[in-house]
Order: structure tokens, then C-alpha cells, then sequence
């Protein structure tokens, strides 16, 4: 490992080394960056010379990287694989390729270090979006045989998007270009002009030879033409100050500290800006305001707290805040909002689609989101701003968002850690976007609830009946409207008051402007669920004859209502017996490749996993079924 020299006396005794030694750790400042670029451009190879160059390298993992740089077919005096030094994973070796982020600790007697080895491959730009998201500097490598490629463009673009301001592009494998100044000049100028939109403070290009040590820690002795920094200079030099003690105060509450009676505490890492014992703060969204009466750590109380102190805070008097809260400072309060517009650097093989619900994770605030207007998404290749209406794996996108319940904010922008958020899907978990906020939209604040004196329950009385909503869904030719329109009828014979919602009918006018596509089907459900739920306000029964393809709309129409209001009848019929009906002849037209994205056929449907009915139409009559349900809204209470 590299040593340090301690300058002046040396001090006699060890444990005043070691405190001396501390000193200097603690007096070099830290940098966080990350190493991205297209696969292949040498990131892990870079990483792996800066450490072993550095002297870095412990002895059993130099003896562990030369024994699997010898793989078979490699000639026995084969060459250290640096890139072993950084990619750990069993694949990764296998397939030379990064697949997950690697973050390694390095220092030298002027920096410390921890550096992102991020993936190039797209399939795991996730990955390296993640790595960027907490670091403060960036290494662009770029392959100077290639030159600047999508994958070039998409990074940089995350890059920017993340709030890094500034970057040093790397032109690496210059060895394999004869070490060409004309070729490192054009490709730092091509950059130069794609980038200059993003508002990089600074771009730094820099040539080098990851494999051959070039401009790496020591100058090139084959580039006598570049007078530049080396790629290990720039690091220990390039200015990235954090403004987070500028910032104003941010406490996210992750979890509200309870031990006894006695004590109560709202524990959370300072986000931005300080706070001392006395301050006022007001508590989001919830608008109370409280004195910060002890900030306590296992270390004892400060005096003050800093960005990045992970403490526990009283309050002078007993006040109610809970997990997801932010504490602010009373005259610099975070926004407040339930419609956010945001960009989002879509993760998912599913695309998204707006009209669905969505988790969303913005600090500890956890709720759901609907994306409800995609404006425009970002070509890669020439930042144009493109019209779409699904954002598909990698993409990024300009969006408004509705959140179930309002959402403590400050601008990405403005405030990394309270502007950021992920989207998860309600069924997988799965992370499938990252988002940065830009502003809440004013529409948001603005409208208010009317309180009304005629409600639900006084509409439904005049009735003499409960409302709830019939949810009839299967594939097309089930059998979803005929039940559907018999139960309405029975329903009206003893003088209940009802409404039917058919599919067909509804595309007619409401809905007439919208296709087929899984994007226009997800708004064709939202826009039906939330007409259901007019009229279970107005006291009617509802049924809703749709297919209703996707799991998720279904569910988002259940959250709608009230516990019980919603009633999933699956239409349980084969494919094969709709087929053989196929009253409107379009399954026929479908196969024949006539019409596209027909349900069943080349767009799937997703099954009920617990409907509360489940009808059988193979050997059923229509008028039994319809009986069955009536008979279930009488064991229901809903007539």
C-alpha cells in the first residue's frame, strides 16, 4: 500500500502517529465520482490501472487477478487484466463486462477517493444511473477507435440530469489510434457540441491509455502534442464543493424513536442546511410549527447539526410528526404539492404508461402516483424534445405526476435529497424508474374540495339501496355484456337504480378518442373507473362491462372506492369457446393480422387473482349467471 509522509518531527510515540496519521486522513478532502461510458470503453481497465499504478493493490488480490488473467486460449505471458481488479462478480469475469456497480476506496497524500465502476452495457444503464446518483464528479470514457456513440450521449445525458456539473472525458485505447492528436481533438470537440445544452460547468477531455498507463497517473511519452492535466492530476485538483451547508435545513423523519415513556425523538439524517436547539421548524406537510429542544446522538447532545449528521431531535412541547415528515426552517419551508412535473429515466422491459398507478418513494414519503401527461421524451442522440406516448427501457422523459397524497419537495435542482424519488410497481416491487422533480404544478395548490351537503350516503338512502360498482371483466366474447345487461334488468324489475357502463358503447363518446394500444387502454380504464365512482356517489349501482386487460387498472379502480364497494366478476371463458362465438367476427380479423393488439391474441390478459365472482360460461346459462350475481348483491346487503 502507499505510504505517507509525515512532515516535520516525527513524534515519538505510536500512538501519537496514529493521531498524526488521523489528522491528515481527516484534513484531505473527499471525492466522490464515477467512471461511465458505453461497454467496452475500458471503465473497469481505467480503474484498475489507477490502483495499481497508486501502488494500491493488496497482495492477494494482484495474485488473484494474475491467476485468472491466465484463462485458457491466452498465451502464457500474458498480460496483467486490470480490469480484474475491479469486477468482481463470477459473470462479469466471465463475460468481460461490468454488470453491477463496484465502488472502490482509494487515496492519495492530496485527495481521498471512492470511485463508481458503473456498467456501459443498456441493459444496465439502472445501474449506472444509481452510481451516479451519489457522486459529485464524473470520468466519461470514450472509445477513440468509436468515437461518441448513443451510449455516450444516453450517459451524459443521466450524468447531467443527476446534478453533476462537471466532467472529464477520457478518450481511452489511444494506443489503438497510434496516439493521433487529430483524433482526440475531433472527438473532444464532437462531444464538446452535443454536451454544451446539458450545463456542464467544465469538460475536461483528456487522452489516454488505460491499458498502457498513458495520462493515467504519469504523462504519456507517446503524446508529447497534449499539455493537460494527466487523468489522476485533474481528480486530485478539479474543485467540487458541496453547497448542502448553504442549503436550507431538511430533516426527513425515517423513525419516530420511542424507548420509554419518557422520551420521544424523530431520528433522520440532516439533509441539508443545520439546525441548532432552539430554532423554530415546521413540520410538512402537516404545517405545524416546534422548537428544536435537543438534538441527541449515541456520541451526546450538539450544540449544532450539520448536512449529513445522522441525529435525533425533541421538541419543547408535544407535537405530532411521523415518518415521512420533513422539518424545515419556518421562513424556508420545502413545497407541498399532490402534481409534480419531474424528469424520469424510465428502468423497466415494461413501458411506462400513463394512467397507471404507480408506488412512489420520495425520501421516507412512500404513496402512489399516477403518471398523468408524458410532454415529451428526450432523444439521446440530439436532445430534441420527441412526442410520445410510453416511455420504453432507458428513456428519459418529461412528465406530470399525480401523487394519492401530497408530497414534501424541494426542486432537484435546488435540493438533491429532497427532489429525488423512484417509482416501484405495485406488483413486482420492482424499482422500474428514477425521478428528479422540477416543480409542483400550481393547479395543485389551487383547487380545493367543495364540501357538499348532499353525500353519498344521503343519495343512496332516497334509493332505498347501497351503491357499488359490478366489475365484469374477460376476454372479448366471454359473455361480459349480455350478463351484464341481464343483471341491470333484474336490478330494475325490483325497482333498484342502476347504470351500465359497456365498453363499446362508452368508446362511442367518452373515450372515442383513444386506440388500442396498452398506453389508450390503461386511460380507457381510469377514465371509466373514475365515471364509476360518479355514480356510486350518486347512489347508483354500477356495472361496468369492460375487458379491462391489466391487474393494475383493475386494482386502481378498487382504491377508488370504499372497503366493499367493488365487485371483480371474472367472465371465466377459454380463449377457444370466444374464439368459436366470436359474435363480431373480430378474432377472425385479428388472426388474419387485420387488427393488432387484440386481447388474448398479441396483447395479454391478465387473469383475476381473487375476483369475488367467478363465472363459468361454458356450461352455464347466461340468465343463471345473471341470478348468481343478483344473489350475491342480496348476501352483500346491497338490495
Amino acid at each position: 500500500m502507499a505510504r505517507l509522509t509525515v512532515v516535520g518531527k516525527e513524534p515519538a510515540g505510536a500512538s501519537e502517529r496514529l493521531a498524526v496519521r488521523i489528522a491528515e486522513e481527516e484534513d484531505r478532502t473527499l471525492l466522490r465520482f464515477l467512471t461511465c461510458g458505453s461497454v467496452d470503453d475500458g471503465k473497469s481497465t481505467l480503474i484498475g490501472r489507477l490502483l495499481y499504478d497508486s501502488a494500491l493493490v493488496y497482495e492477494d488480490q494482484l495474485k488473484s487477478a494474475e491467476t485468472d488473467s491466465r484463462r485458457p486460449g491466452k498465451p502464457r505471458e500474458a498480460t496483467l487484466d486490470l480490469s480484474l481488479l475491479v469486477d468482481g462478480l463470477q459473470a462479469e469475469r466471465e463475460q468481460k463486462i461490468t454488470i453491477d456497480v463496484a465502488y472502490r476506496y482509494f487515496s492519495t497524500p492530496r485527495r481521498k477517493f471512492i470511485v463508481a465502476d458503473t456498467p456501459g452495457h443498456v441493459q444496465y444503464t439502472r445501474n449506472m444511473a444509481t452510481g451516479a446518483s451519489n457522486c459529485d464528479f464524473a470520468v466519461l470514457l470514450v472509445d477513440a477507435r468509436n468515437g461518441v456513440i448513443t451510449q455516450t450521449r444516453r450517459h451524459a445525458c443521466i450524468v447531467s440530469l443527476l446534478g453533476i456539473r462537471k466532467i472529464a472525458v477520457a478518450i481511452n485505447k489511444m494506443d489503438l489510434v497510434d496516439f493521433d492528436e487529430a483524433r482526440f481533438e475531433a472527438i473532444a470537440e464532437d462531444f464538446a457540441n452535443f454536451a454544451a445544452p446539458l450545463g456542464f460547468e467544465s469538460i475536461t477531455p483528456i487522452p489516454v491509455s488505460a491499458l498502457k498507463g498513458d495520462n493515467v497517473i504519469h504523462p504519456s511519452t507517446h503524446m508529447h502534442w497534449y499539455h493537460g492535466p494527466t487523468l489522476l492530476g485533474h481528480l486530485e485538483t478539479v474543485e467540487v464543493i458541496s453547497d448542502a451547508l448553504q442549503q436550507p435545513f431538511r430533516l426527513p423523519i425515517q423513525y419516530v424513536n420511542r424507548p420509554d415513556a419518557d422520551f420521544r425523538g424523530y431520528a433522520g439524517t440532516v439533509a441539508s442546511g443545520s439546525v441548532r436547539p432552539g430554532d423554530t421548524v415546521v413540520i410538512q406537510p402537516i404545517g405545524k410549527l416546534a422548537e428544536i429542544g435537543r438534538i441527541v446522538t449515541a456520541d451526546g447532545d450538539l450544540e449544532v447539526a450539520h448536512s449529513g449528521d445522522a441525529v435525533t431531535v425533541t421538541f419543547t412541547e408535544e407535537v405530532d410528526a411521523s415518518r415521512g415528515n420533513i422539518l424545515a426552517m419556518a421562513d424556508a419551508a420545502p413545497a407541498v404539492a399532490d402534481q409534480i412535473a419531474a424528469r424520469v429515466i424510465w428502468f423497466d422491459e415494461e413501458p411506462m404508461l400513463p394512467g397507471r398507478t404507480y408506488g412512489i418513494k420520495c425520501g421516507g414519503q412512500i404513496t402512489t402516483a399516477t403518471v398523468t401527461t408524458l410532454k415529451y421524451k428526450l432523444n439521446v442522440d440530439n436532445l430534441d424534445h420527441v412526442a410520445g406516448k410510453t416511455l420504453e427501457l432507458n428513456e428519459v422523459g418529461s412528465c406530470n405526476l399525480s401523487t394519492a397524497k401530497a408530497l414534501v419537495f424541494d426542486p432537484y435542482a435546488e435540493n438533491i435529497e429532497t427532489g429525488s424519488f423512484i417509482l416501484i410497481d405495485r406488483f413486482t416491487n420492482t424499482t422500474v424508474a428514477a425521478g428528479m422533480i422540477e416543480f409542483g404544478l400550481r393547479r395543485a395548490t389551487n383547487i380545493q374540495w367543495q364540501a357538499l351537503t348532499i353525500d353519498k350516503d344521503a343519495r343512496a338512502g332516497l334509493k332505498a339501496q347501497k351503491p357499488c360498482v359490478l366489475w365484469f371483466t374477460g376476454l372479448s366474447g366471454a359473455g361480459k355484456s349480455t350478463i351484464a345487461n341481464l343483471v341491470e334488468k333484474r336490478l330494475a324489475a325490483i325497482g333498484r337504480h342502476t347504470y351500465l357502463l359497456d365498453g363499446d358503447n362508452v368508446r362511442h363518446g367518452l373515450n372515442k378518442d383513444l386506440g388500442f394500444n396498452d398506453a389508450d387502454r390503461v386511460e380507457n380504464i381510469r377514465r371509466v373507473a373514475e365515471t364509476a365512482r360518479l355514480f356510486v356517489d350518486a347512489g347508483l349501482i354500477v356495472m361496468v362491462s369492460f375487458i379491462s386487460p391489466f391487474r393494475s387498472e383493475r386494482r386502481m379502480a378498487r382504491e377508488l372506492l370504499a372497503d366493499g364497494e367493488f365487485i371483480e366478476i371474472f367472465v371465466d371463458t377459454p380463449l377457444s369457446v370466444c374464439e368459436e362465438r366470436d359474435p363480431k367476427g373480430l378474432y377472425r380479423k385479428a388472426r388474419a393480422g387485420l387488427i393488432s393488439n387484440f386481447t388474448g391474441i398479441d396483447s395479454d390478459y391478465e387473469k383475476p387473482e381473487n375476483p369475488e365472482l367467478a363465472l363459468q360460461t361454458r356450461h352455464v346459462s347466461p340468465d343463471d349467471l345473471a341470478d348468481s350475481v343478483v344473489a350475491e348483491l342480496r348476501r352483500r346487503h346491497f338490495i
